[in-house]
């Protein structure tokens, strides 16, 4: 990445790009309460439109896989138990999936009502092709953003259609459409109103955001509750701490907030963490129970509830690995046909638990660069590559191995010509973009809630091909969208 304080193109430009993003909400909460923007392109990067197009297929299947893995409560138990043993979070998440679902001895009918909303990430490796990085079922956020990436390399086309072609990667491409906002928004209403009409209530629903304190990522979070008031829908933050003394339960099960009253959707952008759950100022004598309960309490009742404790288990790495090790006949054990399972088998890359003998097979007969070592964590910062995967693999012991996997390397096409980067309003040359796709989609009980089979829009995120770490938060990555080419 070559920056030399000397503007590559007009500053005008990108300082008009950049307020536009500010003006549109694309925008990051610094800790004193102002607002940066955030890092983003200046001209999309190029996808081949017969591997968008498997894509688009492809995810909708994926998707109503894993709803229906996620329901199938014997089958988490028996595949992730040992993981929840070498993991303390997921062990914590198996304690919150047993309060809610009992034991297989004495199974309890939980009745919320499973909306996932699921962001499932990909990058187009060189050799071969489009493959999964991972599911993301809790907390599956920046849609919106990818959204309006889409709009503001539309602004700078119409704006300043020079500077865009001189930095677009293909001039003939066209851009793929992309209304994450919309759709998220009209399947959250939907499944909202179907609770509330079941209640023979009026109205329209009311929607909870389940919020991190101090959370940095409000901007994108206010433009999906924007979204939604804009279709009549009252919309809530509160975080677990104060839900623990703000939930109580109405008739039939009803889940009931404070001074607002019914609640019809519950949408989780937090508890995918043990931080979340923690409040020293509780006392309790077991770390994290009391915020953790509220999970259980919200799932006791009859609310659409994004993501469910299932949901979460069902998008863990290790059953990721696992419904990748698995023959493609028996995925469809879960309702998918024949042709659907081989499409998804199509994307799924290379995963193996980490063991004894997987230790000294890759000691001695991997190629250590083809290899990621990943724990159970969500977000940046998770992931070990070559040289280091080694160092990694010899300070386990063997009861965390379930909580790791190996996955096999993903190297994505390199951008064919170089990128104009915008951080913190300083122009950045980047010679080596690599691009993260995430694809959208929405679910509710199981059945598709879009009009294009349950997808709903995707995210890019672009990043220097040598860095490893591609978040738009933490890493080094910056908003992108996407162009298709013949």
């Amino acid at each position: 990445m070559k920056n030399l304080n000397i503007p590559l193109i007009d500053k005008q430009i990108t300082d008009e790009a950049l307020q536009w993003a500010m003006m549109h909400g694309v925008a990051i909460k610094n800790a004193d309460g102002t607002a940066r923007h955030c890092p983003f392109s200046v001209a999309p990067m190029t996808m081949k439109r017969r591997v968008y197009e498997h894509l688009l297929k492809v995810t909708p299947i994926l998707t109503k896989l894993i709803s229906a893995v996620s329901e199938d409560h014997a089958f988490l138990k028996a595949s992730l138990t040992d993981m929840a043993k070498a993991d303390p979070f997921f062990d914590r998440l198996f304690w919150m999936h047993e309060q809610i679902h009992g034991t297989e001895e004495a199974p309890k009918a939980a009745p919320r009502q499973p909306l996932l909303l699921m962001r499932t990430d990909y990058m187009d490796d060189r050799q071969q092709g489009a493959k999964v990085i991972e599911f993301n079922g809790i907390a599956a956020g920046m849609g919106p953003f990818g959204q309006r990436a889409n709009e503001l390399h539309d602004f700078m086309r119409r704006q300043w259609p020079k500077t865009y072609q001189d930095w677009i990667e293909s001039p003939t491409a066209t851009p793929a459409d992309n209304q994450c906002l919309e759709q998220l928004a009209n399947a959250i209403a939907t499944s909202g109103q179907q609770v509330r009409d079941a209640f023979g209530e009026e109205g329209k629903p009311t929607f909870l955001m389940v919020v991190q304190k101090d959370e940095d990522n409000v901007y994108d979070q206010h433009l999906l509750e924007v979204a939604l008031q804009s279709l009549g829908i009252r919309t809530v933050r509160r975080t677990f701490h104060q839900l623990s003394s703000q939930l109580y339960s109405g008739d039939n099960q009803r889940l009931m907030l404070e001074n607002v009253g019914a609640l019809d959707v519950v949408y989780l952008r937090a508890g995918y963490q043990f931080s979340d759950y923690f409040a020293p100022e509780l006392l309790e004598p077991n770390c994290c129970a009391t915020l953790s309960q509220i999970r259980v309490f919200i799932e006791q009742h009859n609310v659409a509830v994004n993501a469910t404790v299932s949901q979460q288990l069902a998008t863990s790495k290790t059953m990721q690995m696992i419904l990748t090790m698995m023959k493609t006949s028996a995925l469809t054990k879960w309702g998918l046909t024949e042709e659907e399972a081989v499409l998804v088998n199509s994307v799924l890359a290379d995963m193996l638990p980490v063991s004894s003998s997987t230790i000294t097979w890759f000691e001695n007969e991997a190629v250590k660069q083809d290899w990621v070592l990943k724990n159970q964590g969500e977000g940046g910062g998770h992931c070990i590559f070559g040289e280091d995967i080694s160092a990694k693999l010899h300070l386990l012991n063997p009861e965390e191995y379930d909580a790791w996997a190996l996955m096999q390397r993903l190297y994505p096409h390199e951008r064919e010509r170089p990128t104009l980067a915008v951080r913190n309003g300083v122009q950045t040359k980047v010679d080596d973009l690599v691009s993260e796709i995430g694809l959208f989609t929405a679910f509710f009980n199981g059945q598709a809630m879009t009009e294009h089979a349950g997808y709903a829009g995707y995210l890019v995120r672009s990043k220097p091909a040598k860095e490893n770490e591609g978040g738009i938060h933490s890493g080094k990555g910056i908003l992108d969208s996407i162009t298709l080419i013949d």
